[in-house]
């Protein structure tokens, strides 16, 4: 057994995505956990994923990271132990943690991080803020920078960052991501065809139809619950319905960027504007995402090809590199 192993982890709301230095692998799994009987854990990750929205009554299905941040300490610490385990984290002196955390917690939330991470007392934490991570994962020339936008779409939240000569002068996380995109597909579903789906089904109408760009028409067949009946129902979805249904949503982001643009300083504005935004995150998938956000802030859009993993990407740069450990904390 090894005496110390080192791990990157993005505890992202969706998905925790773990990076395992010493079999350099990176494995992602559902952030979530489902427990019997309010004290039972029954499974974890993917494995809890395949129970949600099948449930029987006396188990509960939880996400314990909610907008990108904390919500369940225990819950947390459970899923982030079981998933290390799955890595082979097992050392004689315990392992390194390298944690991406968003730019603007307060020092609650990141004893938060230091807790979950550190349960027995033998590990090493580090933090590192996800926009850097994100920045190095872009190959973004941090130190040397005059001012650089990342906008990172993740699973319930958005995170919009301006860095400048390796530090995050300004960032803010909205509460705006891939699970309010499906909470309204799920809504408008069953405002116009009195049909109950679930979040599987709206993420699956999201990625497929919700066309931001072409005037595609297209369709999906989908089985959902009448909602007067009771009973199992096929429809059929176009595309039109799902793009109505987060066009309110993303343009809801593009306002804030060009918000952000208005009142940063103009020579960090002019180099932004002459590079482009860099864009990351998994809501980012939904197709022709670059070229709305290109039409709505007038900007050149560079997306990055790591998407959801772009996080861990970086952590696995950084904890590589020495001269990149100047960022952790």
């Amino acid at each position: 057994m090894p005496l110390h192993k080192a791990f990157g982890v993005d505890l992202g709301s969706s998905a925790v995505k773990i990076y395992s230095q010493h079999q350099d692998t990176i494995i992602a799994e559902k952030n979530m956990i489902a427990i019997r009987n309010q004290d039972q854990i029954l499974a974890v990750g993917n494995d809890a994923y395949e129970i949600f929205e099948k449930n029987p009554s006396n188990v509960s299905v939880i996400s314990p990271v909610l907008g990108g941040k904390i919500a369940d300490i225990n819950h947390t610490e459970m899923v982030l132990k079981a998933l290390l385990e799955k890595t082979d984290a097992q050392a004689l002196l315990g392992y390194s943690l390298y944690l991406a955390i968003p730019s603007d917690l307060s020092e609650i939330d990141r004893r938060a991080y230091y807790t979950i991470g550190n349960s027995n007392r033998k590990n090493k934490i580090y933090m590192v803020d996800k926009t850097i991570a994100d920045a190095v994962a872009l190959g973004i020339p941090i130190l040397h920078t005059k001012g650089t936008m990342i906008v990172n779409m993740g699973a319930q939240s958005t995170e919009i960052s301006v860095i400048e000569q390796g530090r995050v002068v300004v960032s803010k996380m909205l509460d705006i991501g891939g699970k309010q995109l499906n909470d309204g597909i799920v809504n408008e579903v069953r405002r116009r065809y009195n049909l109950h789906i679930g979040n599987r089904t709206a993420r699956r109408l999201k990625f497929s139809l919700a066309y931001l760009g072409e005037d595609i028409m297209e369709a999906r067949k989908i089985v959902g619950v009448d909602s007067l009946s009771g009973l199992p129902r096929e429809e059929i979805v176009p595309s039109d319905v799902i793009h109505e249904t987060i066009l309110a949503p993303v343009r809801k982001i593009c306002e804030e960027i060009q918000f952000f643009l208005e009142r940063i300083p103009p020579q960090i504005r002019h180099n932004i504007e002459d590079q482009g935004i860099f864009v990351a995150g998994g809501t980012s998938r939904i197709p022709d995402m670059e070229w709305f956000l290109k039409q709505e802030t007038g900007q050149k859009i560079r997306l990055s090809d790591y998407f959801e993993f772009c996080t861990v990407c970086g952590l696995k740069e950084i904890m590589g590199n020495r001269t990149l450990r100047k960022w952790v904390r």
